[in-house]
């Protein structure tokens, strides 16, 4: 599996102003080039009387797929940039289109580019981003004297919790990262003198967002 990395889960808008002209910048979720193609041509239709929709997007784990486009605006002052910050920001799996109402005034090749970037960086802060990391459901069976040392354990590794149940025993399953699986195992059973049950399920990817895990 991958290490960890961001993603796009919740896309959002910004808006930038630059000498009257404005810059709307759109995020939205993708996986495919087709779905940020789809994106792209809704935000064309919706924003029909503007006079640019520029675009870029960053696909995988590993940002291999990539596509940018100036969409009329000189070369290299608009798609590009664009790419830049989502590069600069180590964020897969998103595609961003700014919308360009022009406002009479032109801005010069470095005025695009700070607006165009800036416009991104604008739509980001509207969006939300998680990271996306690998770990393994481990379920723990312990009496009631070894809960406590459990519960202890997993705050101080900040393991997050999916789920406790209380019955002649307890039962505790939780979301371990990957690299720190081996190492949680190895401390409950210490600090339980052996008494607990403990089981690992395989390898999954999982975010939190909100304080809530997110399996993918």
């Amino acid at each position: 599996m991958l290490s960890g990395y961001k993603i796009l889960w919740e896309g959002g808008e910004g808006e930038l102003v630059e000498k009257k002209s404005r810059f709307i910048a759109t995020t939205e979720p993708v996986t495919t080039e087709e779905e940020a193609a789809a994106f792209v041509e809704r935000m064309r239709r919706k924003y029909w009387d503007a006079r640019h929709n520029c675009y870029a997007y960053v696909l995988g784990g590993q940002g291999r797929i990539q596509k940018c486009s100036d969409d009329g605006e000189p070369s290299q002052t608009a798609g590009r940039p664009m790419l830049d910050v989502l590069l600069g920001e180590e964020i897969r799996d998103i595609c961003v289109v700014v919308t360009r109402y022009f406002g009479g005034v032109l801005l010069g090749t470095g005025g695009l580019v700070r607006a165009y970037s800036g416009a991104v960086q604008e739509g980001l802060r509207h969006s939300k981003v998680i990271e996306k990391r690998p770990g393994r459901q481990v379920d723990i069976r312990t009496d009631y004297t070894g809960i406590g040392r459990i519960q202890y354990i997993l705050a101080q590794m900040k393991v997050p919790v999916l789920d406790t149940r209380y019955t002649d025993q307890v039962e505790v399953s939780v979301m371990a990262p990957e690299e720190a699986a081996g190492s949680l195992t190895a401390r409950i059973t210490e600090g339980t003198n052996g008494r607990a049950e403990i089981c690992m399920g395989d390898p999954v990817y999982y975010g939190v967002i909100d304080g809530e895990v997110i399996l993918f």
